[in-house]
């Protein structure tokens, strides 16, 4: 009985340790938890903005075309979102319609990047702001995303010229925030959790993209 009782109280004084320091862990996760937010959230104090350059481009072939300021969100990336994610997207239509779209405020969508046909790229959102492209609002956050104009069924219009100019654009994102060049973290549309969008399809093709890719992230090093 007593040997009963004592492994009895052995357990009531673990419990209440873990108990303890559950708890004191759980505080400081509050305090990170709330200091991230703080670190995110910096921007929107009064009086506080980051320093931006109008028109300016974080690729350097890029032109700046503005999506609408209700397709993105303000950030501070990768200071307050880690990036770790490039998403490929196709826009199912004309590279013309797509950037109008992007300057829609009703649209709620844009990504960062449209790559044309011809290799010709425009940024219409910078980096280091969140886009509205993925369908899931971590996914948004985490990654940066890429446009490629054209439709899922037509592969002839996936030229030469745009799986390059691409390739260079993501082989730069990767190296800019140390994203391994691989197909966990360069990935489609259709693979983002809870999308039902199909981009960019079946005639997307991703052993010669990534091998363009991992050689332009070659020459980037």
């Amino acid at each position: 009985m007593g040997a009963r009782k004592a492994s009895k109280d052995t357990d009531r004084r673990i419990g209440r340790r873990a108990l303890l320091i559950g708890g004191a862990t759980a505080a400081v996760g509050t305090a990170v938890l709330a200091r991230d937010e703080l670190g995110r959230l910096w921007w929107r104090m009064p009086g506080v903005e980051k320093p931006r350059k109008e028109g300016e481009v974080d690729f350097a072939g890029a032109r700046w075309v503005a999506a609408s300021d209700a397709n993105w969100r303000r950030a501070d990336r990768p200071d307050d979102y880690g990036i770790d994610m490039v998403i490929i997207h196709v826009t199912q239509g004309s590279f013309d319609s797509a950037v109008q779209v992007f300057q829609d405020p009703e649209h709620g969508a844009a990504s960062h990047y449209i790559v044309r046909k011809d290799g010709h790229i425009a940024q219409m959102i910078r980096e280091l702001d969140v886009a509205y492209h993925a369908g899931n609002r971590d996914y948004n956050e985490r990654s940066v995303g890429i446009e490629h104009e054209g439709f899922v069924d037509r592969p002839e219009g996936f030229t030469d010229e745009m799986y390059e100019a691409s390739a260079r654009l993501t082989a730069r994102i990767c190296a800019r925030y140390d994203i391994p060049v691989d197909r966990e973290h360069i990935i489609g549309h259709v693979e983002v959790p809870g999308t039902d969008h199909t981009d960019p399809g079946e005639h997307w093709d991703w052993e010669r993209y990534m091998k363009l890719v991992r050689q332009a992230r070659t020459a980037v090093a």
